[in-house]
């Protein structure tokens, strides 16, 4: 069969799943000749110790070997050796129902570049997922890509999607894991490619499970961090500045009573930390969102546009200038009161942790304006 033949790729990974890869790949060749496909089964083997190969040969599939061990590696293998215009992937445990396949790939001739399933809109037969994972884990982390990334996606982590050859290029996809799931739905969100969530039945798997439900939750969620600097940086930073800026200022005035307490001095430090820490978030995430989105990790959004368009050098030093001048005035002030006292007792704490303040915000937008200059400089 040579390219040009093949209409629609299956890709299946496959590690140890000799007891349910046969019966996937008899699903797949059942709905390719029921519905008149000309298709290709495509097993990736990522280091099976049983027979799992044998048995996926045996069966029709066409069997090739991934010795780099990984959920993502595993399908990067499998999907550049896939020869089809259409995509289908799914887990090769028998969690997934391959019949669905005509109706799948209906939506990629309709138009759409990407479908992925959705367990939750589906069914979810007894046993097939842990209630961690039903309750805590798969509604959190598909929670967090909703906030996220604005979609509206109910099961960022179904197993089972499809999507076209040129889509598959456009993603351009790189994680070797677990994160590879969500990868691949980040990257069609930034790739703005047109997506059509679909139910589908979910059913106990045969085997042993592979996932690792704390660790392997932590690498998505901080897979989607790394590429949302908005809400890694700047939103926490947004608010510590805020509210170490404003009670900075309301202490200024004298102690504040508040639940019962007098707030004075000591907390007065504690929001001071509090504002140069929020300042340098803000930067941090101004840096990683410039980097981002020069080198094509995230979308081009109004932040960055705006960050281009009218951000000077000039302006950023000379704001961090007023600011660090403002510091230095109020510092002036008491080193002069001090002065007059013939450097006897002084009590300016509150005047002197104001100004140290604005003094380091100060030089922290003198450099940050430099440093964001370098990174949105045209070549």
């Amino acid at each position: 069969m040579n390219n040009r033949d093949v209409e629609v790729s299956v890709v299946i990974p496959c590690l140890n799943e000799a007891q349910a890869i046969g019966g996937c790949i008899e699903k797949v060749k059942h709905a390719f000749v029921d519905n008149n496909i000309n298709g290709e089964i495509v097993v990736v083997d990522n280091n099976s110790t049983d027979n799992s190969s044998v048995v996926a040969h045996r069966c029709g599939g066409r069997v090739v070997f991934q010795p780099i061990k990984g959920y993502g590696a595993a399908y990067i293998k499998g999907l550049e050796e896939a020869r089809g215009r259409y995509i289908i992937i799914g887990d090769g445990d028998n969690s997934y129902d391959f019949a669905e396949i005509p109706r799948i790939l209906k939506f990629l001739k309709d138009g759409y570049d990407f479908v992925i399933g959705s367990r939750f809109k589906g069914k979810i037969h007894k046993h097939s997922m842990p209630w961690i994972n039903r309750y805590v884990g798969n509604p959190v982390l598909s929670g967090l890509c909703r906030l996220f990334f604005r979609t509206k996606l109910s099961d960022i982590h179904c197993g089972m999607r499809a999507f076209t050859k040129e889509a598959y290029k456009l993603m351009n996809l790189k994680c070797l894991g677990m994160e590879f799931a969500t990868e691949m739905v980040m990257e069609a969100l930034q790739k703005k490619l047109k997506i059509k969530e679909i139910p589908i039945d979910y059913h106990p798997r045969k085997g042993d499970s592979k996932l690792r439900p704390l660790k392997d939750a932590w690498r998505h969620i901080r897979f989607m961090l790394l590429f949302c600097p908005t809400w890694l940086y700047l939103f926490p930073g947004l608010l510590l500045t805020v509210l170490g800026v404003s009670m900075l200022l309301a202490l200024m005035r004298g102690p504040v009573l508040f639940l019962g307490h007098s707030w004075d001095i000591h907390i007065m430090v504690l929001f001071s930390l509090l504002s140069i820490l929020g300042y340098q978030l803000i930067n941090l995430g101004m840096y990683a969102k410039t980097f981002a989105v020069q080198q094509g990790y995230i979308a081009h959004d109004r932040t960055i546009a705006s960050l281009t368009k009218y951000f000077r050098l000039e302006s950023g030093v000379l704001a961090g200038f007023l600011l660090f001048i403002i510091g230095l005035g109020i510092s002036l002030f008491i080193f002069i009161e001090w002065w007059n006292s013939s450097f006897g007792p002084l009590f300016r704490i509150r005047e002197s942790i104001l100004a140290m303040t604005f003094m380091v915000l100060g030089l922290q937008t003198i450099f940050s304006s430099f440093f964001i200059s370098l990174l949105i400089i045209r070549r």
